[in-house]
């Protein structure tokens, strides 16, 4: 169960780049001028930082999720899990450009974001590589509705470690594309922000979470029924 999470939240950042690109491609894009040293390097130091954050924010959630879930009277991580692959079809359909209802969440990490924001002065201008780690420490916290749907299926990971994962996978899945925005490649960007893939990007999601809700034994024991009384 925990494999098909991280390949959820691998999938999830792959497939929602675009929405990455648009939020953090402008801060990647700077770093790669005006700075000492190599631009790649920048780059992979501020992608840490932000991937680090992601892990973290993961680990605190998975382990709420874990208490949550062995205090519990019936088996709440199923639950979890249901609500987990149902934030997924939320995702897909934002970024099919079907909906956003995904982004009213970004309100609830906005009071965290006002605490944090101001350390981001500490960072500026991104000259170095240590301030690009740093920089992107910061930029993890940004309220982010793609990044809130994913820590809902870090709660439903089940702890602290896999909550860590899930959310370091997804964050490995969002790399691409933000390499590719600080990189400059301006043509392969217009191609991903083309209708067309971004429909087919969200239906694939969607697709996945399908497959995710089929998989959680009560959803799955439910469709049997359903199938045996159509049969």
């Amino acid at each position: 169960m925990a494999a098909g999470l991280y390949a959820a939240a691998l999938a999830a950042g792959l497939l929602g780049g675009v929405h990455c690109a648009g939020m953090c491609g402008g801060i990647a894009a700077s770093l790669a001028a005006g700075s000492k040293g190599p631009a790649l390097s920048r780059q992979l130091a501020f992608n840490a930082g932000r991937i680090g954050s992601y892990s973290i924010a993961g680990a605190l959630v998975g382990a709420f999720g874990g208490a949550m879930t062995s205090a519990a009277v019936i088996d709440g991580r199923l639950v979890l899990l249901v609500v987990a692959n149902l934030f997924i079809v939320l995702v897909g359909l934002y970024v099919a450009g079907w909906g956003g209802a995904i982004l009213r969440m970004e309100a609830i990490g906005v009071p965290l974001w006002r605490r944090i924001e101001p350390l981001r002065k500490r960072f500026f201008p991104i000259d170095s590589t240590m301030r690009a780690l740093g920089a992107g420490a910061v930029w993890g916290w940004v309220p982010c509705g793609l990044v809130y749907g994913m820590l809902v299926l870090a709660i439903a990971s089940g702890g602290p470690l896999e909550g860590a994962l899930v959310m370091a996978a997804f964050g490995l899945g969002t790399l691409p594309g933000l390499l590719v925005a600080g990189l400059a490649a301006i043509k392969l960007l217009e191609f991903r922000r083309r209708p067309a893939v971004r429909r087919t990007a969200g239906a694939l999601l969607i697709a996945m979470a399908a497959v995710g809700l089929a998989r959680v034994p009560v959803v799955h024991e439910a469709l049997l029924r359903g199938w045996n009384c159509v049969t």
